[in-house]
C-alpha cells in the first residue's frame, strides 16, 4: 500500500504470457490457461497465496502459437499490463486448463528477467499512477494543457455519441454507461479501446502508448470508425418512407399485399433489432419492396420480324416454328391471352432452350431459365414457410425478383427430370404455376400473398414424356422436337456452328475452310445423335488444331522476317548463303482446308461404320429402329438355334414388354408354321419340337423395352426357321398381336431419322402410321422406300428378296411422295 491509499505494484512479478487477448488498464478479461509455464504459475503462485500482492501478476502479449511452446522462451514484448486475478477455474476436460477472470492495474516496462523456469519472472518498472482508475470523475484531474484538453473533450463526445447509437438493454452497454459517467476522462482511452470491436493489434497500440496524449491519438480513430460502421449498419436497415408509400399504393400491388406489407412493418418497429425474427421480418419486407407486382414491359410483335428472327436463329424445325408464330400473332391480336403453355419435347441438342430464348427476344421480354433437373424438394417451386430457418422463396418468386418485371418468358428447362423425396412432389408443386385457371393467384409458402402469374410465358422443355406425370403434362400443349437429317445438320454446321467455333477460337474464315464433304463425313462417321452438340465439339477440336498451326506460322514468319532484315544489312555474301540454309519453314498457306486426311489426323479413326449389310450375311438377324429420348437408333435383332427341349432364351436386358413381344413372336410362327413352310431342325412343322431359341438383342448394357420391336422379332425368327436372309437395305418398325396385326407405334420421324443415316433403302412401317409421313423432310421420301403394312404377311414378303413362302405374290411397292 503506497502513503496515499493506492496499491503499488511489486519490482517482481510473475508474467503470465498471453496469446488470445490484450489485457489493458481499467479492463477486465478472460485468459484461458493450457501451456506449460502459465499452467506453473497458476499452480504455484496463484493456488498457493493468500495476500492480495500474490495474486497480482503481469500479463505480457504473447504471438507464439502455445500448441508449439517449446523451452525456448519467446521474445517478450516490452510493455505489459499488471493485474489481479480475481477467480481462477480449473478443468480436465478436454485436457487439464486454468480460465482466469483479470482485472488491469496499470502498466509495467520489463526491465529484466529473473528466471523462466517454471514460470517467467522479471524485475518490472511502473509506468501508470493507481489512483488515476479509482479516483470518482467529480474529484477532477490536474489541469492539462489546451491540446490535451481537447483530445478529452473530443473523446468523450465521440464515446456519448456512439452510447446513443447503442440499445440500452443490453448489459455491456448499460456498462459502458455507467463507466461513462464514473470514470475520470483521462481513464476512458484504455477502457473504451478494450469494450469496442478492436483487434488486438489495435489494442496493442494502445497498450504500448505510454503518455496520456498519445493513448489519445491512438484510441479516438479506433472509436470513430466503430462509429462510422453503426452509421453505415443503421443506414442499410434504416426503412425508406418511399418504398413504404409504394407498397401501399393500390396501382403498386393489391390492397392485400399493401394490409400485409404494413402489419409487418408495425411488427418489425416493435421488435428489438436483437431478435433472430427482427432478421427474417426485414428480409421478407425486402422482398416485398423488391418484387414486380405492377412492373411489365410492353411487347414489341412483328410477325415478319418475328419470322425472320426465328428463320436467322435456327434452321429447320418449321413445325415447332409454326407454332410459335401462331401463338405470337394471337399475342398481336388480343394481348390478354391466358397460356398456353408450351412444352418442347425432342432429344438432346436440338435447339429447344434457344427457342425459348429467341421466343423472348422475339417479344422483347425479360427470359429467366429454371433448371429443374434433380429437384426433388417442393419448396424449390413454393418456397419455404418463414418459421423455418433458412427460409426463403421458392424458384418461381425469386426469379420475379431477378428480372423485375410480372411478364417475363419462364424456361422450365428438363422438366421431365424432376425427382421425388420426402421432402414432398415438385412436379406437383408445379400444377398451380402451370394451371392457366389457377396461376393468377399463385401463393408461395414464404410470400404467404397471391403473385399473378398470369403474364408470365412458362416454356417447358423434355427429353421424352413418360416420366412426366399425367396431371402435369395434361397443363401444358406438347410439340414435339424430332432430330435434324443429314442434310440439315449440314446446313446448320455451316450457318451456325462453324462461324460461332471460328469465333471461340479467335480463327477467321480466311484462316480456316471445312468444305460440305468434310462436314457430311464428321456427321456419318465421327458422330450419331439427333441433335448437334457433338457435331460442335468436333468442329471444336478441328478449330483448335488449326490454331496450333496459326500460331506456329505467325511465329515462324516473325523469326523469318528478322533473319531477312539481317540479310539486307549483311556484307558478308557467304555468311548469307549459309544463313539462308537455316532459314525455318514458311508459315502455312491460307485458308487451312480440312479433307479426309486432315479430319482423320485430328480426330482419330471413324467412331462409326456403315456396318448394315455386314450384320445381315446369316440369317436369324433383322435391323429394327428403336426411339429414345436421345433421338432414334438402329436396333439388330439376332437369333439362334440348338438342340433342345424347346426353351426361348432372351438376353439384352429387356423389359417386360418386349419380352411379352418375343412370346407373341414365337407363338404366332408356331400358328402359321405349316402355311409359312416353317420347320425345325429335324423336319417337324412345330419350329420349337427338340429345339432352343435364343433371341438376342445386342448392346446388352443398354436397358430396351417398348412394343415396337414385335415385327422385328417376328421377321428375325422367320429368317431363322426358314434358312432365309432378310435384305440388308430393310429397317422395320411396329407392335404385333396375335393374330398377326401390325399396330401403330409412336417416334416415327426420329426412327426413319436413324435408317436414313445408316443409310436403309426400305423401311417397314405400320399402316396406321402414314399420317406421320407427312412430318418427314422431302429429301427423305426420295430417298427411302416406305412400305406401310397392316399385318404380319405383308411384312414378311416386303423383307425378304421375292417375298417369303406362304406370303401373297410378291408386291410392288410404289415410292410415296409428298403432299406438301
Amino acid at each position: 500500500m503506497t502513503s496515499d491509499g493506492g496499491i503499488k505494484i511489486p519490482s517482481r512479478l510473475p508474467l503470465l504470457l498471453s496469446h488470445e487477448g490484450v489485457l489493458l488498464p481499467g479492463s477486465t478479461v478472460r485468459f484461458s490457461v493450457d501451456s506449460p509455464r502459465n499452467m506453473q504459475l497458476v499452480s504455484q503462485r496463484l493456488l498457493r497465496g493468500t495476500s492480495l500482492k500474490s495474486t497480482i501478476i503481469g500479463v505480457i502479449p504473447n504471438t507464439r502459437d502455445p500448441e508449439h511452446d517449446t523451452d525456448d522462451l519467446p521474445t517478450l514484448h516490452k510493455i505489459g499490463t499488471a493485474g489481479i486475478a480475481v477467480q481462477v477455474v480449473g478443468s480436465n476436460w478436454p485436457k487439464p486448463h486454468y480460465s482466469l477472470l483479470i482485472t488491469g492495474l496499470c502498466r509495467f516496462r520489463v526491465s529484466s528477467l529473473l528466471k523462466e523456469r517454471p514460470f517467467v519472472l522479471a524485475e518490472v518498472e511502473q509506468l501508470d499512477k493507481l489512483d488515476q482508475y479509482t479516483t470518482p470523475a467529480t474529484e477532477g484531474a490536474a489541469a492539462e494543457d489546451e491540446e490535451l484538453g481537447e483530445l478529452s473533450k473530443k473523446f468523450y463526445q465521440a464515446a456519448v455519441q456512439l452510447l446513443g447509437m447503442l440499445d440500452m438493454s443490453v448489459p455491456v452497454v448499460a456498462k459502458f454507461r455507467r463507466l461513462l459517467d464514473s470514470l475520470p476522462r483521462e481513464t476512458l482511452p484504455d477502457v473504451v479501446a478494450s469494450m469496442i470491436r478492436t483487434s488486438n493489434k489495435e489494442k496493442l497500440q494502445v497498450l504500448d502508448a505510454v503518455s496520456l496524449e498519445e493513448r489519445f491519438k491512438k484510441a479516438l480513430p479506433m472509436l470513430t470508425k466503430q462509429i462510422e460502421g453503426l452509421k453505415l449498419l443503421q443506414k442499410t436497415r434504416k426503412m425508406n418512407p418511399d418504398n413504404e408509400k409504394r407498397v401501399t399504393n393500390k396501382r403498386y400491388c393489391p390492397p392485400f399485399v399493401g394490409i400485409s406489407f404494413i402489419s409487418s412493418v408495425f411488427r418489425l418497429k416493435k421488435m428489438p433489432q436483437s431478435m433472430p425474427e427482427y432478421a427474417l421480418t426485414r428480409n421478407y419486407l425486402d422482398l416485398m419492396v423488391e418484387l414486380p407486382w405492377s412492373k411489365s414491359t410492353k411487347d414489341c410483335l412483328d410477325i415478319r420480324a418475328a419470322r425472320t428472327l426465328l428463320d436467322n436463329d435456327h434452321y429447320a424445325m418449321d413445325k415447332l416454328k409454326r407454332r410459335v408464330l401462331e401463338y405470337l400473332a394471337v399475342r398481336q391480336l388480343k394481348t390478354s391471352l391466358k397460356g398456353p403453355i408450351l412444352c418442347f419435347v425432342g432429344p438432346p441438342g436440338v435447339g429447344k432452350t434457344s427457342v425459348g430464348r429467341s421466343i423472348a427476344r422475339t417479344l422483347g421480354r425479360e427470359f429467366h431459365r429454371i433448371a429443374l433437373g434433380g429437384v426433388c424438394d417442393q419448396s424449390d417451386i413454393r418456397g419455404h414457410r418463414r418459421t423455418y430457418v433458412g427460409s426463403m422463396p421458392g424458384r418461381i418468386i425469386n426469379g420475379l425478383k431477378t428480372v423485375g418485371v410480372n411478364n417475363p418468358v419462364f424456361l422450365l428447362d428438363e422438366v421431365d427430370k424432376l425427382g421425388k423425396s420426402l421432402q414432398g412432389d415438385p412436379a406437383a408443386a408445379l400444377l398451380e404455376v402451370l394451371d392457366p385457371e389457377q396461376n393468377h393467384s399463385f401463393t408461395d409458402h414464404y410470400l404467404n400473398v397471391a403473385f399473378d402469374l398470369s403474364q408470365v410465358l412458362f416454356i417447358a422443355t423434355a427429353n421424352t414424356t413418360a416420366t412426366i406425370p399425367p396431371a402435369l403434362l395434361d397443363r401444358m400443349e406438347v410439340l414435339q422436337v424430332p432430330g435434324y437429317t443429314q442434310e440439315e445438320r449440314v446446313e446448320i454446321a455451316h450457318r451456325h456452328l462453324i462461324p460461332n467455333q471460328l469465333e471461340q477460337h479467335g480463327l477467321t474464315p480466311q484462316q480456316l475452310h471445312i468444305p460440305q464433304e468434310t462436314t457430311q463425313d464428321i456427321i456419318s462417321r465421327y458422330t450419331r445423335e439427333a441433335g448437334v452438340r457433338s457435331l460442335e465439339r468436333k468442329i471444336g477440336a478441328i478449330c483448335r488444331a488449326v490454331a496450333v498451326k496459326v500460331a506456329e506460322g505467325h511465329r515462324k514468319k516473325e523469326k523469318h522476317s528478322t533473319r531477312k532484315l539481317k540479310q539486307h544489312i549483311s556484307e558478308d555474301k557467304s555468311t548469307i548463303c549459309r544463313n539462308d540454309c537455316n532459314y525455318p519453314a514458311a508459315p502455312p498457306e491460307m485458308p487451312i482446308v480440312i479433307d479426309h486426311i486432315a479430319l482423320k489426323d485430328i480426330l482419330g479413326p471413324p467412331l462409326f461404320e456403315m456396318e448394315v449389310s455386314e450384320r445381315l450375311t446369316l440369317p436369324g438377324v433383322a435391323l429394327g429402329l428403336a426411339w429414345t429420348p436421345l433421338g432414334g437408333e438402329i436396333m439388330f435383332v439376332e437369333a439362334s438355334r440348338m438342340e433342345g427341349d424347346g426353351q426361348l432364351t432372351l438376353t439384352g436386358q429387356l423389359g417386360d414388354v418386349m419380352k411379352e413381344s418375343a412370346h407373341l413372336a414365337i407363338s404366332w410362327l408356331r400358328t402359321n408354321a405349316k402355311t409359312y413352310q416353317l420347320t425345325n431342325m429335324v423336319g417337324s412343322p412345330d419350329p420349337l419340337e427338340g429345339t432352343d431359341i435364343h433371341l438376342h438383342f445386342p448392346a446388352g448394357a443398354v436397358t430396351k423395352d417398348g412394343p415396337s420391336a414385335g415385327v422385328t422379332i417376328v421377321t428375325c425368327l422367320a429368317s431363322l426357321f426358314s434358312g432365309q436372309l432378310v435384305r440388308s437395305d430393310v429397317a422395320m418398325t411396329g407392335e404385333i398381336t396375335l393374330r398377326g396385326l401390325v399396330l401403330p407405334v409412336g417416334g416415327i420421324k426420329d426412327k426413319v431419322l436413324a435408317a436414313h443415316r445408316a443409310g436403309v433403302k426400305r423401311v417397314i412401317l405400320p399402316k396406321r402410321n402414314e399420317k406421320d409421313l407427312e412430318e418427314l423432310p422431302a429429301n427423305v421420301h426420295v430417298d427411302l422406300d416406305f412400305v406401310l403394312a397392316g399385318n404380319l404377311d405383308e411384312v414378311l414378303n416386303a423383307a425378304f428378296d421375292g417375298g417369303f413362302p406362304g406370303t401373297a405374290s410378291t408386291l410392288t411397292h410404289p415410292q410415296l411422295t409428298s403432299k406438301l
